[in-house]
């Protein structure tokens, strides 16, 4: 949703603290595939969904509940009502390349452009 981009760009390179509600190794709730990342929402926020805005937590290879991190992207989604969030630890970065390979497991399904500026 290009024209909430603005929104999403607020957080471009800040500390970010993500909640976690689905975490690496766990199950969707409701399609058949497995968590490959850790993935929450940042609290206090809202997106177009009416939730809080959703985040994908990179670099970080177990289960955690909440992580603090550098946001490093945005997944803006062209076909669906919200962007997300790419967060990552303070010492990583990611090629666009890199989050395209590591997010492919959900985003395939979206017409999307990966930002980090």
């Amino acid at each position: 949703m290009l024209k909430d981009i603005e929104k999403y760009r607020f957080y471009l390179n800040k500390e970010v603290l993500v909640k976690v509600d689905r975490k690496l190794g766990e199950k969707h709730p409701n399609f058949d595939f497995i968590y490959p990342v850790n993935y929450g929402y940042i609290p206090n926020t809202l997106s177009k969904d009416s939730e809080e805005i959703d985040a994908y937590i990179l670099g970080v290879f177990s289960p955690v509940d909440e992580f603090k991190g550098i946001c490093k992207a945005i997944v803006c989604r062209y076909d669906d009502n919200e962007n997300k969030l790419i967060v990552v630890p303070k010492d990583k970065n990611y090629s666009i390349e890199q989050m395209e390979a590591l997010l492919e497991f959900q985003e395939r399904f979206f017409k999307h452009k990966i930002i980090t500026e």
